[in-house]
């Protein structure tokens, strides 16, 4: 047993290493936050931030924001920085989503919820509230975000004219809008193609 401990330590310090995301607009901009460094985590870049931001710079105020895969929080915090209404963070991993309460408590976002689980057991409820904005950007090759579009539209998820941004890998071509999603904007950013698409 003792051997097992000390093979465990250095995983521990793996996952315990944190780096930093960064806002870079709005009431909280400038300000860095600490994210752990956690398997799989793909932090999104300042540069995509300012593309998807640019794409929704006249509806993000006031908006009901949903993050389905939130991870560091880069998109959802942006989102709450940028005076969105209301943002709800989906986040599976326990350390990722406690240091996602933590960021929203060290800058005093109120207007921020973080719920800890799956989120595609979350999205197959129905929904008690209907969001104006929702990003699907889940961790890449796992064929998540076809799974995610179907339920936010088949569960009440989302309002009339909703808008929603996905990002899959470059070489996804496998992603599949509903048909009441029309393409607004897309770009590729590296391994990624970003899209903007508006609820019809």
């Amino acid at each position: 047993m003792s051997i097992n401990r000390k093979a465990a330590k250095p995983a521990h310090k793996r996952t315990t290493k944190t780096g930093q995301i960064r806002i870079i607009g709005g009431q909280h901009r400038g300000r860095k936050l600490p994210v752990h460094d956690i398997e799989g985590l793909r932090p999104t870049t300042d540069r995509v931030k300012e593309t998807v931001f640019n794409w929704l710079m006249m509806d993000i105020r006031d908006a009901q924001v949903l993050d389905c895969f939130a991870g560091a929080g880069s998109l959802g915090f942006e989102a709450q920085s940028r005076f969105a209404k209301q943002v709800t963070l989906i986040e599976l991993e326990p350390k990722a989503a406690q240091q996602l309460r933590d960021n929203a408590a060290l800058l005093d976002m109120l207007n921020v919820s973080v719920q800890q689980g799956d989120a595609l057991s979350l999205l197959t409820q129905p929904s008690s509230a209907a969001y104006d904005i929702a990003f699907i950007d889940p961790p890449f090759n796992k064929g998540l975000a076809n799974k995610c579009a179907q339920a936010l539209e088949e569960n009440g998820w989302l309002a009339d004219d909703a808008l929603v941004y996905v990002e899959v890998e470059a070489n996804n071509a496998d992603f599949t809008a509903p048909d009441n999603w029309q393409l607004r904007k897309e770009k590729r950013a590296g391994q990624a193609w970003g899209r903007l698409y508006q609820r019809m």
